[in-house]
């Protein structure tokens, strides 16, 4: 079995922002916090027994991820606790990639030391844009400047691999202004970038302010334009939304993209492990409460058949610069490749796909609409097999 990912969800922060629908909830009591952290270090010793150092040749870790919410509004000690419970209960490599996911103006450089001193080697900035118009839209709570300080100061703290986020298509942004954005942070010490195209999340205050974002025509040339610049300043594509320089992708979330085994702690937490997916509940208390008192934690758990296993390999794989092999998919399956070759054929003919050897992979025009053509692979299979 290929080693084992640990996310971990801390669904606190300071102030929820208007775009976001991810399980959160801001300006929690010193309390809860506490209560949850212990929680958390329960429920990591539990599956320790079963999966960890407790069990039978417990599997090898080699990435944790820590996001949320912004995990760092618990304080350096409160995560140090967490990282603690996970090198006690599981076989944690020592060359692991742990990361932390942080926003600007929630760290200052003395909290970023502690953080690094704790054993996390990776941090993610959640820095979405510069200009405070974009930011204001987005309901951020921090500066382009602040961005800008938390970066160096991260980098000054240790931290040899930085992340940011940053987001297109938000409403009032022109190429201009994410060129500007992305010249800009290419010039902090970053090893990575995530580019997302914002979506309007039913129910979040962005969605139901219906604002006038860029036309799709637009935001198409932002992403054209901002995977050519990237690359020249020697942030290279390896997925749909991620950039990152030589030898520093994301090595968690690799792991969601080419089938490999995750397990998740903490409420809203998923898991990917056994042949089976499952969530814990959305709910901080109760899930406090859960794991107090030796109670069910699941919301969903489902196994997964080989036929949804292929559809995934396909559309997880067609996500990444690597695209898919048809001799894997044969292999890892027991089904035919064809009818997919056949659809990626025409896809390479507009200029949306291409081949080299067995493998088939999207260029940068194809990931715009990749969801459309992996809809039609998947339909397509489901029609052969």
């Amino acid at each position: 079995m290929p080693n084992l990912g640990v996310y971990v969800h801390i669904p606190f922060c300071q102030s929820k922002c208007a775009y976001c629908d991810f399980y959160s909830l801001p300006n929690q009591p010193e309390a809860t916090m506490n209560a949850y952290v212990k929680a958390l270090a329960q429920h990591i010793e539990e599956a320790g027994k079963y999966i960890g150092k407790g069990s039978k040749g417990g599997i090898p870790a080699d990435t944790v991820y820590v996001g949320g919410g912004t995990p760092v509004v618990l304080g350096a000690k409160r995560l140090d606790a967490v990282l603690a419970a996970l090198r006690k209960n599981f076989n944690l490599s020592t060359s692991a990639e742990i990361t932390v996911e942080a926003n600007p103006g929630a760290v200052d450089a003395r909290a970023l030391k502690k953080l690094r001193h704790s054993g996390f080697n990776r941090i993610s900035f959640g820095v979405q844009a510069l200009q405070p118009e974009l930011l204001a839209a987005l309901g951020r709570g921090h500066t382009g400047e602040q961005a800008a300080d938390a970066v160096r100061e991260a980098a000054d703290a240790g931290f040899q691999n930085i992340s940011v986020d940053i987001l297109y298509g938000v409403p009032g942004q022109t190429r201009a202004q994410l060129t500007e954005t992305l010249r800009s942070v290419c010039t902090w010490r970053i090893t990575h970038l995530s580019l997302y195209g914002l979506k309007l999340e039913p129910g979040t205050p962005l969605a139901e302010a219906d604002p006038l974002l860029p036309k799709d025509d637009e935001q198409a040339d932002m992403y054209l334009e901002a995977v050519e610049l990237l690359a020249r300043e020697g942030l290279r594509q390896y997925e749909i939304s991620n950039f990152s320089r030589q030898g520093y992708i994301c090595r968690h979330n690799y792991k969601y993209w080419t089938l490999e085994p995750y397990v998740g702690f903490g409420a809203a937490a998923h898991s990917d492990f056994g042949g089976k997916r499952y969530s814990f509940i959305k709910d901080i208390q109760a899930y406090i409460d859960g794991v107090r008192d030796s109670e069910s934690l699941m919301e969903e758990m489902q196994a997964v058949p080989m036929e949804e296993r292929a559809g995934e390999y396909v559309m997880l794989g067609l996500r990444t610069v690597n695209g898919v092999s048809s001799n894997e998919y044969t292999r890892l399956f027991k089904a035919s490749f064809d009818s997919l070759e056949n659809k990626l054929e025409r896809c390479a003919r507009w200029g949306l796909a291409e081949t080299e050897g067995d493998r088939w992979r999207l260029t940068p025009k194809g990931f715009l609409v990749s969801n459309q053509i992996i809809g039609e692979l998947l339909d397509a299979n489901a029609k052969a097999n």
